[in-house]
């Protein structure tokens, strides 16, 4: 049976560490999936139980140099805050050091007061020692470079720590040699020969790549905090205490206390602290920080609400039906964070460089210094510029030119009511080329609605009030709309007598002795109601697909009222919005083509093609071949009968309001319940993408040039690089890389 587990691996750096990781998972019998998020520094291992094993997997990455436990969430937020916290101290010591050392060893060169030991034309032993001894604390303060790259040479899968390890030891082991060279020298009393030595001394070399590359970490660290900031504010949402009933009394609770079923009150400017409904009282909420809605939402008896909506108007009580992790909040934080650790196709060719890059680094790095052996004869020159070759490749940035940018994006999404599942569907959204809508509960609000009065006798307003005051005791749908619409405009109703109503015909009851009737034409015919003179309306409004209500009073036709499904106020934007981004507009509807083409013209709707009359099994047979036609589909929908749809399209989208089941069915939830922000993901999964390709470009063309440079490519027109420049250079190509994904940020 195959299983999904998350594990927290410490000790990756880069690229090729989340490349051995994964390796080393994916060599044991019944892994069949294993990605790392090196940003969030997770691995996530889908296996069979019954061949592997939780443990087999962690021992398997412990074995191949890295430290792999059972993820925590708490424990992993920590650990994601020790690398930041620790770089602090490591860097300051680092950088007294580091200046203490450049100022011996230019000293003599710029003119700067040394005292006179450390004249390294008398004292060159001396001048040597000082700096040695200036160096070892860099060391070892940043020892972590050594013991984790060499560690991950030893097993065979070498890693951006590897490279620098090996850089700065070369440089401390020929410093080291230097001195022991002086050291002969000066007991020889040749101190001019020592003298020359010292002046090709590489130890402010090596502490110089230690220390500009905790410095680029470090930024790279900071940078990395951010990414997340949306999903920290999110779960900084939920208030910490709540007000609870308990034995009559209204007392404090720590939120995580709540208990289901429990009665809270909810004062005016407080936030929600769980989900329930609402059992006395009525309200306005701000639902801004889950769904990314403007206007506040009112709510009365009856009504659910949501844990991080704030009260704005009334006091009410609620009853509690969620609480803790089954809130809709902490729902959307584990769905986006989940969402987080997955891989966009698009990181698979980072992947398969990484995992041969530091190998064929080491390599060049080797050749480099035969050539200049073979070419100059000069040890230092061939060591500076193979230390160069070492610690200007940077594994870092290909590892982190699609997790961060997609972490942001993530974030972004669902700050704004965009639920996106995983990363492979944020990048597939940035693809699709048509959109399929279903019509009823998606460019439609799903339940009718009064559109059109059309009194034969009278104003509107009297033939709606009567038409209310008949249906005010039915249950049917059509009268819910019509006791609607006359609420809407606080009409006052009659009071009848004698109420009845016949199932699939209509109602009837008496005013003043009158008998009213309020049904279809077949129940006016029934009763005797001449209903000729509203032939034509009644044919117009049939025609547009909507449904025709008759209302009479003593045998006298008084008028006919049109209902029908209302479109959202935001649909006809939303589907101009989408027209703009070059994508083809699709309708799915039940509906016969006429009323739905009535429907689409009447409301302006920028349709590219109208499907009618398609029954709910029919729906992801649209889908489906509209993708072998070579189409890239995003299916919108929110009824259980647009579940198969969904599934089948390259991305399914759920209607916030639609029912669970397409909600499970979706890679993407728009939680706001209409089609706004679906352009808003559009756009912006594409300038996610953008940024990818970017990182991605910047992160080889920077290899592809840097590696040349350092190796010395271009010494015959003067341009060398130092391993000093060499280690700034490896640090601002991952700074660049985390700095462009943050600009996702500023999107609109």
């Amino acid at each position: 049976m195959t299983q999904k587990q998350k594990f927290t691996v410490q000790g990756m750096s880069c690229s090729a560490c989340s490349a051995a990781v994964e390796r080393a998972a994916k060599n044991l019998d019944g892994v069949e999936k294993a990605d790392v998020n090196l940003m969030a520094g997770i691995l996530v291992c889908e296996y069979n139980g019954e061949k592997t094993s939780d443990k087999a997997i962690m021992d398997a990455v412990n074995k191949a140099g890295y430290s792999a436990s059972l993820f925590d969430k708490k424990a992993a937020k920590t650990a994601a805050q020790e690398p930041y916290t620790a770089m602090k101290p490591r860097l300051v010591i680092s950088l007294v050091f580091m200046t203490a050392l450049m100022y011996v060893s230019m000293g003599h060169m710029i003119s700067l007061p040394l005292p006179s030991f450390l004249h390294v034309a008398h004292h060159p032993l001396a001048f040597s020692l000082v700096q040695l001894i200036l160096s070892l604390p860099v060391l070892y303060v940043n020892r972590k470079f050594f013991i984790v790259g060499f560690r991950a040479l030893w097993h065979r899968a070498p890693n951006m720590d590897s490279l620098v390890a090996l850089g700065s030891s070369a440089a401390m082991i020929d410093g080291i040699v230097s001195v022991i060279l002086i050291a002969l020298a000066v007991s020889r009393d040749d101190i001019a020969h020592g003298a020359n030595i010292a002046h090709h001394l590489y130890f402010e070399s090596a502490v110089m790549i230690l220390t500009l590359v905790t410095v680029g970490k470090l930024l790279e660290e900071r940078s990395k905090k951010k990414t997340d900031r949306a999903i920290r504010a999110l779960s900084n949402l939920s208030p910490k205490t709540a007000t609870v009933i308990r034995d009559g009394k209204e007392v404090i609770l720590r939120a995580e206390e709540v208990a289901v079923g429990d009665i809270l009150v909810i004062r005016p400017g407080e936030k929600l602290p769980v989900d329930g409904f609402v059992t006395e009282g009525a309200s306005e909420l701000d639902t801004s920080a889950l769904t990314g809605e403007s206007m506040p939402a009112a709510v009365s008896v009856g009504d659910a609400v949501h844990t991080a909506t704030i009260n704005l108007t009334g006091s009410f009580k609620m009853q509690a039906t969620a609480v803790g992790s089954d809130t809709t909040l902490s729902k959307i934080i584990e769905a986006v964070e989940n969402a987080a650790i997955t891989k966009a196709p698009i990181a698979r060719l980072a992947d398969k460089v990484s995992g041969i890059f530091v190998p064929f680094v080491l390599a060049c790095a080797l050749i480099t210094a035969a050539v200049w052996l073979i070419i100059d004869g000069q040890v230092n020159t061939a060591l500076t510029h193979a230390i160069a070759v070492l610690v200007i490749s940077c594994p870092c940035a290909l590892g982190l030119a699609t997790p961060v940018a997609v972490t942001v994006a993530l974030g972004k999404c669902a700050s704004h009511g965009i639920l996106v599942k995983s990363a492979a569907s944020l990048e597939a959204l940035a693809h699709v080329d048509t959109v399929v809508l279903d019509k009823t509960g998606t460019i439609t609000e799903g339940k009718p609605t009064v559109t059109d009065l059309a009194p034969l006798f009278g104003d509107a307003d009297t033939l709606l009030s009567l038409a209310a005051a008949l249906e005010e005791k039915s249950e049917h749908s059509l009268a819910a709309a019509i006791t609607g619409a006359a609420k809407e405009k606080e009409l006052t109703l009659p009071a009848l007598d004698n109420f009845s109503a016949i199932p699939g015909r209509g109602v009837i009851g008496t005013l003043t002795k009158q008998t009213c009737l309020c049904g279809n034409a077949a129940f006016m015919q029934e009763h005797g109601v001449d209903i000729t003179k509203a032939e034509d309306s009644f044919k117009t409004l049939s025609e547009k697909g909507k449904t025709v209500v008759f209302v009479a009073k003593d045998k006298a036709l008084l008028g006919i009222i049109g209902i029908a499904d209302s479109i959202k106020p935001t649909s006809h934007e939303a589907i101009r919005a989408l027209k703009e981004e070059g994508l083809s507009i699709c309708m799915l509807t039940g509906d016969n083509k006429a009323a739905a083409t009535a429907m689409a013209e009447e409301n302006h709707l920028a349709l590219d093609e109208i499907i009618a009359e398609v029954l709910p099994t029919d729906k992801a047979s649209v889908v489906s071949e509209r993708m072998q036609n070579g189409k890239q589909v995003v299916m919108v929908g929110d009824g259980i009968n647009d579940a198969p749809a969904l599934a089948a399209a390259t991305v399914g989208i759920a209607i916030g309001g639609g029912t669970d089941i397409a909600i499970e069915s979706a890679d993407a939830v728009l939680l706001k319940n209409d089609l706004s922000d679906l352009p808003a993901a559009i756009r912006l999964s594409r300038k996610t993408l953008r940024r990818i390709k970017q990182n991605l470009f910047w992160a080889f063309f920077y290899n592809a040039i840097g590696i040349p440079i350092a190796a010395g490519a271009l010494t015959a027109f003067g341009i060398t690089l130092s391993p000093m420049l060499a280690a700034a250079a490896m640090s601002l190509s991952s700074l660049f890389v985390v700095t462009n994904s943050l600009r996702l940020y500023r999107a609109k």
